[in-house]
């Protein structure tokens, strides 16, 4: 007589292998959110490599080569000192990246520092942290950053503080909102039944499950701020060195020769467009890998 056996039935769906491993694989799927960070990646490449592929010097020019077009000479011809504009565009990237990123992150740990305390401790710290979050708000940030750069003066660091201020109430509000989403959530509740401290909870159960859209937020803001960074140039509140390729001075340096020239003008607008949009891209791309609603 024999004995049946057990029919082992390999199991044909494949484990997922975590959060951030299915996030990366919706991400690489992503056509628009590549292209965003293929934009990305040439703009930090050129601006990491720019002593290198810049056939310039973007501080010195020939008074005798001024305003000439583009040609293969100067790729996207020379500025009324006789600069060569794609050397400029080049180094520029350097300054613009450097400052609109730098300033999303001063923005997003001054946030997150902010709705972390009111999201985790609540009562009147939340209420009082919450109406100083409502006045900022309340100003423009373009606005907020100018009157900032007029106080503190002009420079680089000045304006990465500047934008990063005017951006901290965005990312506070957002951080204490999912802060409070999650404060009743089971695992919360287990942890402060278990007799774990309040800081212990907010740091290593509430924080990592309300960073994500931070992260999205962050990689959206950077495109805004790049543009803020552009705007204070403009209005002539950059850093304040001549010598120095901004790709918001460069523009206010080619106002007067729209009609003439308008190439100049044409090429750092290009950029700051693009970087832009890569960074948009990019962040519309993460918020649907990141979102376990939209897993395809």
């Amino acid at each position: 007589m024999t004995t049946p056996t057990a029919v082992a039935i390999a199991p044909t769906a494949r484990a997922s292998r975590g959060l951030w491993h299915d996030a990366l694989r919706r991400l690489l799927r992503n056509g628009p959110a590549l292209i965003g960070l293929f934009f990305i990646t040439v703009f930090v490449l050129g601006a990491l490599l720019a002593p290198y592929l810049s056939p310039y010097d973007p501080t010195i020019g020939v008074l005798s080569d001024h305003l000439q077009g583009p040609s293969l000479t100067h790729l996207m011809g020379t500025d009324k000192q006789g600069m060569d504009e794609f050397s400029r565009v080049l180094y520029g990237a350097r300054i613009s990246l450097t400052v609109g990123v730098v300033a999303v992150m001063f923005g997003l740990i001054g946030g997150t520092i902010v709705g972390a305390l009111a999201g985790g401790a609540g009562g009147v710290v939340d209420g009082v942290l919450m109406r100083v979050i409502d006045v900022l708000l309340a100003v423009p940030g373009i606005l907020l950053a100018i009157g900032l750069v007029a106080w503190l003066g002009h420079g680089e660091i000045q304006i990465m503080l500047a934008v990063g201020i005017s951006y901290s109430p965005m990312f506070a509000r957002l951080l204490r909102g999912s802060l409070l989403a999650i404060r009743e959530s089971d695992y919360v509740i287990a942890a402060r039944s278990m007799g774990a401290s309040p800081i212990r909870i907010l740091t290593r159960h509430m924080l990592p499950n309300a960073l994500t859209p931070l992260i999205v937020q962050a990689t959206l803001a950077a495109a805004t701020a790049i543009i803020d960074v552009a705007g204070l140039g403009f209005l002539g509140l950059g850093p304040g060195d001549p010598r120095i390729a901004e790709w918001g001075e460069m523009l206010t340096d080619s106002r007067s020769f729209l009609q003439s020239a308008p190439y100049l003008i044409f090429f750092p607008g290009v950029v700051i467009v693009l970087s832009a949009v890569g960074f948009n891209l990019l962040g519309d791309g993460l918020r649907e890998a990141l979102d376990p609603r939209l897993k395809r």
